[in-house]
């Protein structure tokens, strides 16, 4: 479930762990606000994200 994306503001990767948060390599959690955007729920700032990984899963067919 969970993907990666790059959290520009930090310099740093963070990972999905819902559809709608993820955890940064320090541990601090980010919400979901767009595409690409999230606000940091420790520090109260919003960051600039590569962006927010796609839910369907890249194994699954196309039939």
């Amino acid at each position: 479930m969970g993907k990666d994306f790059f959290d520009y503001d930090d310099g740093a990767f963070a990972h999905t762990i819902s559809d709608n948060m993820a955890m940064d390599s320090d541990g601090n959690f980010l919400m979901r606000m767009g595409d690409n955007m999230v606000i940091d729920m420790d520090a109260g700032e919003v960051h600039m994200i590569s962006g927010w990984p796609n839910d369907e899963s890249d194994d699954e067919d196309d039939d």
